[in-house]
């Protein structure tokens, strides 16, 4: 089993950052695909970006040059850095894990992000 705990989100006016962080705990092992993932309301809940294990990157056109997934492999735990953000940036964002050695996929509860004036 693997746990995984998000934080960071908040109310945040357009513009402005923030820093997502998902803690990940059980068995993570070290071959394994980061990501976060998105659900605006009324919406299906979409990409944003992944890691791998070695650092290779992906992200949704839409927050490309502005969102940045990074991770610290020592502590089990991705990050995301949001810059710019837009009002349809608002959404429940997800944390997901994808452990490849046992096929299986975890997601955490989620954490919400508000992009108000």
């Amino acid at each position: 089993q693997v746990q995984l705990v998000e934080s960071g989100g908040g109310l945040v006016q357009p513009g402005g950052s923030l820093r997502l962080s998902c803690a990940a705990s059980g068995s993570i092992f070290s071959d394994n695909a980061m990501g976060w993932y998105r659900q605006a309301p009324g919406k299906q809940r979409e990409l944003v970006a992944t890691i791998t294990s070695g650092g290779s990157t992906n992200y949704a056109n839409s927050v490309k040059g502005r969102f940045t997934i990074s991770r610290d492999n020592a502590k089990n735990t991705v990050y995301l850095q949001m810059n710019s953000l837009k009002p349809e940036d608002t959404a429940v964002y997800y944390c997901n894990a994808n452990i490849l050695v046992t096929a299986m996929v975890y997601w955490g509860k989620g954490t919400l992000v508000t992009v108000s004036s």
